[in-house]
């Protein structure tokens, strides 16, 4: 079992100075020198006392086809949204129109499907056939 190491405040915030001053070359190094084990523990003290420019950059390096297959992907999302925006469109009509008609028969939406037993079901079936 390994022992927990518990550094002080005092020594958290000398070891992002020097790192931010330079005194070592490397994220690497300055762990190495000062006993830090923990693989992100530095990283974690330079984030908490607002020296992320003193972080290593990530780059991302992608191929055109991953370019391609990203910009197709947003371009369907973009696709479906509308569409599920239109269906939404569309249900909220036929919702309104539904209760117009009831409002004008006299009756409520439910009176109505319970006495010609119909369900959302079967209205979309009839529909779609149409």
């Amino acid at each position: 079992m390994r022992d927990v190491l518990r550094y002080s405040e005092a020594f958290k915030r000398r070891l992002v100075e020097d790192v931010g001053n330079g005194k070592y070359q490397s994220l690497n190094e300055a762990k190495r020198r000062n006993g830090i084990r923990g693989g992100s523990t530095l990283s974690k003290w330079l984030k908490q006392y607002g020296r992320e420019d003193m972080l290593p950059k990530r780059r991302k390096v992608e191929t055109m086809n991953e370019l391609a297959e990203l910009k197709a992907a947003r371009r369907r999302i973009r696709e479906l949204e509308a569409a599920l925006a239109d269906a939404h469109m569309d249900y909220c009509l036929e919702s309104a129109f539904l209760d117009i008609a009831c409002q004008r028969m006299g009756t409520s939406v439910a009176e109505l499907k319970k006495k010609n037993v119909i369900t959302l079901a079967e209205r979309r079936k009839t529909r779609g056939q149409e």
